[in-house]
């Protein structure tokens, strides 16, 4: 299931500053990430830890897709983990989608389905390295992990990329801003090695800029 029109404005409705509802809308409405996640892991019911999650967005898609057994998204903004923890208590969902605010490698009892959208190039690259593995630690034989993130590769869609992480972090949205864009090679580097089967593809939507989508699990 996708959710429609009506679902995704729930969605939003449970947040409180009407700049967030309009954002959470359009990006549930627009980003084709959401529905790739969800088409991952279909079929395979197990909770997901979300790496990175803001508001924890993807966690409010993916239950009312009926998709998960739990959600856990960490992230190390206190601002959004509050945000996101008043959404889901608003909504009921306290006890399905947890939120936590905690450094991204803490260790975690959760084994399932592992996310990290958008989070690796913000990280040294040594530190990527050491997230790819805290990832494949947390997934279940059965599990799925999911990686949205900007390939370095010198099309005229990275060099846009690069263009529009410069304007995130002017506006202050990620402090410190990207710190390394990881090629392919650099990913598979780590995870083959550890028997994860990687695959990628293109996830480039209605935008310009140089994302794609990694679906991995256990070979």
């Amino acid at each position: 299931m996708t959710p429609d029109t009506r679902t995704r404005r729930r969605i939003a409705s449970r947040f409180s500053r009407r700049r967030d509802r309009i954002y959470i809308h359009g990006k549930l409405a627009t980003d084709p990430v959401y529905a790739a996640t969800a088409a991952a892991i279909a079929g395979r019911r197990l909770p997901l830890l979300d790496i990175g999650c803001g508001l924890g967005i993807l966690g409010h898609y993916l239950h009312a897709c009926d998709a998960l057994d739990g959600y856990l998204g960490l992230d190390h903004d206190p601002e959004k983990i509050a945000m996101g923890r008043a959404a889901a208590d608003r909504a009921g969902l306290g006890t399905s989608i947890a939120l936590s605010q905690v450094d991204a490698t803490t260790p975690q009892a959760m084994r399932g389905h592992v996310a990290l959208l958008d989070v690796l190039h913000y990280l040294p690259e040594d530190r990527q390295a050491e997230l790819l593995a805290y990832a494949v630690d947390h997934l279940a034989d059965d599990g799925v992990l999911i990686l949205r993130n900007v390939i370095r590769d010198g099309t005229w869609r990275y060099r846009a990329t690069v263009w529009e992480e410069k304007f995130i972090e002017a506006v202050g949205w990620i402090p410190g801003g990207a710190q390394y864009f990881p090629t392919e090679d650099d990913i598979r580097r780590v995870l083959e090695p550890r028997g994860i089967r990687v695959s990628f593809r293109p996830l480039f939507g209605r935008t310009p800029y140089n994302s794609y989508l990694m679906v991995a699990s256990r070979a």
